[in-house]
């Protein structure tokens, strides 16, 4: 596995131009299939909008890789919005954007700009993370060692799940593969070697990047 951008959840930003209003929507996608029904979805939610164009890019590699102008004049939509996702290096993640028509014609450069900010602002709106890979680890320790271990987890950066109790605590924590026997040391030394560490399997961790958005790209200021 290696690490690679996308977004973190689903994000919706609306851009207006010229009475003109465009709706984006940023969400994760991991197969095509999935990315289709979400089109879907969309065209559905908004039947009488004007056009819905959109871009996507899925696989590690960017080895499938759609784009739709869906009745703009050709360059002007889908394209930029593909751009705004190769600019970011973002990966398994799809982009709509949705047009309610205003009467007033942009032009292709002002086309070009309204569907890369809107773009833009849906991508900021999601909020962008990079995927490493990891480790699920599950740790089992008396109770009293409990708020040691939890401590030392958060300062270290590794993130765990809710804990499950019972006759001891067992935690779910995940930690980047080179730190796995970091976290062994850890949990010895906070339990006075009490504590037990199982390695579970592989899993992705995630950094969050929202402060390493670009400005916005260039355009006319939206309209209230």
């Amino acid at each position: 596995m290696e690490k690679y951008r996308t977004v973190r959840q689903a994000g919706e930003a609306e851009w207006t131009v010229k009475r003109s209003r465009f709706i984006g929507r940023a969400m994760r996608v991991e197969r095509e299939e999935e990315a289709q029904e979400w089109l879907k979805e969309i065209r559905r939610r908004h039947w009488d909008a004007a056009h819905h164009c959109y871009a996507y890019i899925i696989g590690r590699g960017g080895e499938i890789q759609r784009s739709s102008d869906d009745g703009e004049p050709a360059g002007t939509a889908g394209r930029p919005i593909l751009e705004v996702l190769h600019q970011l290096e973002l990966r398994d993640v799809l982009v709509v954007v949705t047009r309610y028509f205003g009467g007033v014609l942009l032009g292709a450069g002002g086309l070009v700009r309204a569907y890369s900010r809107a773009a833009s602002e849906a991508v900021r709106a999601a909020g962008v993370v990079t995927r490493r890979p990891g480790l699920r680890v599950r740790l089992r320790f008396a109770y009293p060692h409990y708020g040691r271990i939890a401590h030392l987890l958060h300062e270290a950066g590794w993130p765990s799940d809710e804990p499950v109790y019972g006759e001891d605590v067992c935690l779910t924590a995940y930690v980047p593969e080179e730190e796995a026997a970091r976290l062994r040391e850890v949990v010895a030394d906070a339990t006075r070697g009490q504590g037990e560490v199982f390695l579970e399997g592989p899993a992705w961790l995630e950094d969050r990047e929202d402060a390493g958005l670009p400005p916005d790209p260039p355009g006319p200021s939206p309209e209230g």
